[in-house]
Order: structure tokens, then sequence, then C-alpha cells
């Protein structure tokens, strides 16, 4: 577990360190070099934050203070899940209002009468943050 820790730790140094070094020596080619170093930073290190998840959320879950509660390893299974519903929910949010919010603006940029049809597809972007939050309420209700 721990070297799982380390080398996780390792690369993101590592990844941040890169983009240091590239920015302040400006080298050519750079922004290929750097996507290159940040896709292939990526690839490893999903699959060892993977890891790392399956790896810590058993000791997480029975840990000491969820049995002194009262709850039982499916109530941890149960909080996991609710955060990832929200979490993940709020991702892809912030993602879909980042595209469609700098669309409209630029519809908005060429015909000022396209504001209110723009302004409806931003909050149907927004709206999948708030289903991410009931489906995370309503698995907490269940617990």
């Amino acid at each position: 577990m721990s070297f799982v820790l380390i080398s996780t730790t390792l690369l993101v140094l590592l990844t941040i360190g890169t983009g240091i070094f590239m920015m302040y020596n400006q080298m050519e080619g750079g922004k290929n070099r750097l996507k290159k170093i940040l896709r292939t930073n990526l690839f490893i290190f999903l699959p060892l934050l993977i890891i790392a998840v399956i790896v810590m959320v058993p000791h997480g879950i029975n840990a000491a203070e969820t049995e002194a509660a009262g709850l039982s390893s499916a109530a941890g299974l149960g909080f996991i899940s609710a955060a990832l519903a929200t979490g993940i929910a709020t991702l892809g949010a912030g993602y879909a209002v980042a595209v469609v919010g700098s669309a409209a603006l630029g519809a908005v940029s060429e015909d000022a009468s396209l504001l209110g049809k723009t302004l409806i597809f931003v909050g149907l972007a927004e709206g999948i943050a708030i289903y991410g939050l009931i489906v995370s309420i309503m698995i907490l209700g269940r617990l």
C-alpha cells in the first residue's frame, strides 16, 4: 500500500515539475512534448489511483470508528457511492457548462437575440449536478 501512495505522489510531483521546467525554459515544441508527457502520466496515474482505492477502501470501511458507531461495511460503501455520485456529476456539469458556455458566448456575440436560448442550454448543463445531488440524497436516504 505504501508503494502505491509513494509512486502516485512521485508521479504527481514529476508532472508538476515537468510543467514548471518546460514553462520557464520555453522549450521548442513544448506544447506537444508537454501533452505527450501529461498523457503518459495520466495513463500511469489512473491505474495507480484505482489500485490505491481498491487497497485502501476496505481498510477505511472496516475501521474501528465505523464499527464503534454501529455502521456496517455496506453503509461505508453507501457513503462512498453517494460521494462519487455527487462528485462525478459535478465534474460532468462543470465540463458541460464550460463547453456550452463558451459556445453560447460566441453565439451571443454574433447575434444578441440568441441570449434566451443559450441560457436554457447552460441551465440544462447545470442540471447535471442537481441530478447527481438528488441521486446522492436518495442513496443516503436508504442507509
